[in-house]
């Protein structure tokens, strides 16, 4: 079962057009959506919730079609958006009771329990709040009327390496439940190779890799050599390449088989990062 399946999703502007034929997020997953800034990993995720309009043929969640069960499925969505949230003026206490209006399961008490477990103040106005303690409070905010889905933007961009972990820790905690599920956009790759089950790699509105992320990370390498071999290289094992001063890093897929294939050549692991690099900066074989 897919917590979101899409079919035909489209959104046209002046200088971007959006043009997905079939995204799915499978359920109990933490699935990571990655991708250079413009690259659509927002204007789909609006999409979706319909924050923005689009043309779209065909949207379920939790296999139900959302246009037709929008108001009883948004309960069980978790939103947390880059640079989108509460007036500063309002604190955690305002929160809480702007919510218990919203959510029919929002949860006082577990809401408090997790402003006690993350040292997060009652009375302090969002404003004075750190960027780390701001980005908890909203996905604490967002985990508090138990949601089955939770939709994640950027959510780690601009904190500090000890407040990202305790963000993954949240995240790691929520899947636990096998009936949760998220979806995780980021340009933080590091944080997707600790936590993702499952990648989606956007560029320029479109998907140009859907693979579980255990596959990218054992399948896919760089393939280290002189320009005189890459010219040995069949243009078939070549994903995309990279010419350096000395040398060039070709992306490639099957690993193992191709370190049997082309010996005395290193091929090293791959990031995500440098699958993103690669894939985006590098060139192709036509």
């Amino acid at each position: 079962m897919n917590a979101i399946e899409i079919k035909n999703i489209k959104k046209i502007y002046k200088d971007f057009k959006l043009d997905i034929n079939n995204f799915k997020v499978p359920s109990g997953t933490i699935t990571g959506l990655i991708g250079e800034n413009g690259a659509g990993k927002t204007t789909l995720i609006k999409s979706i919730l319909g924050i923005i309009k689009s043309d779209c043929k065909n949207l379920k969640i939790f296999n139900k079609d959302y246009k037709e069960n929008e108001n009883d499925i948004k309960d069980d969505i978790g939103l947390v958006l880059d640079n989108a949230f509460f007036p500063e003026l309002l604190n955690a206490k305002d929160i809480n009771t702007v919510m218990k209006g919203i959510y029919k399961n929002w949860d006082e008490k577990l809401f408090f329990k997790y402003l006690k477990d993350f040292n997060l103040p009652h009375d302090k106005e969002i404003k004075s709040l750190s960027c780390g303690m701001k980005k908890k409070l909203e996905i604490i905010t967002a985990l508090s009327h138990h949601p089955k889905l939770l939709i994640l933007d950027e959510p780690t961009s601009g904190l500090d390496p000890v407040a990202r972990s305790e963000v993954l820790d949240i995240l790691l905690k929520f899947i636990k439940d096998e009936d949760h599920t998220v979806l995780l956009s980021t340009h933080i790759t590091t944080d997707l190779e600790h936590t993702s089950d499952q990648i989606i790699f956007i560029d320029d509105g479109k998907i140009v890799l859907d693979e579980q992320k255990d596959n990218v990370i054992n399948d896919y390498g760089i393939l280290k050599c002189d320009h005189s071999y890459f010219d040995k290289i069949s243009k078939n094992d070549v994903l995309a390449y990279k010419k350096n001063k000395y040398n060039t890093d070709v992306l490639i897929k099957d690993k193992e088989r191709l370190k049997k294939k082309y010996k005395g050549v290193i091929i090293d692991n791959v990031t995500l990062e440098d699958l993103m690099i690669l894939m985006i900066k590098g060139d192709k074989l036509s």
